[in-house]
């Protein structure tokens, strides 16, 4: 099964180095990093934040793994740590996925 997992960094450096560890690991085949604004609540304060967003293509097999890194290299006390199943994707990026993820 092929995912889609999502995590949000303040800063554009933490989001290259996020980027670079799980693709020099293999753990990932494609990571996109899009600028957003996000609007959430926290400690009972609205918060309004430039963030980036990570979208990071990989096999749920490394869903566990990729958690973990993130945890341990992210400067939030709670990263958003979310995926999503692609339950079409042509065969060719299948490939692509799994040439490129160990």
């Amino acid at each position: 099964m092929y995912i889609i997992i999502q995590t949000t960094t303040g800063t554009k450096k933490e989001a290259k180095k996020l980027t670079k560890l799980l693709i020099t690991k293999k753990l990932a085949a494609c990571i996109q990093i899009s600028k957003i604004n996000s609007f959430y609540t926290w400690a009972n304060k609205l918060c309004v934040d430039k963030e980036r967003l990570l979208s990071i293509k990989t096999k749920q097999e490394h869903y566990e793994e990729i958690e973990k890194l993130i945890k341990e290299n992210h400067s939030y006390d709670t990263p958003e740590i979310i995926s999503y199943e692609l339950t079409n994707l042509s065969k060719e990026y299948a490939l692509f996925i799994n040439e490129n993820t160990q």
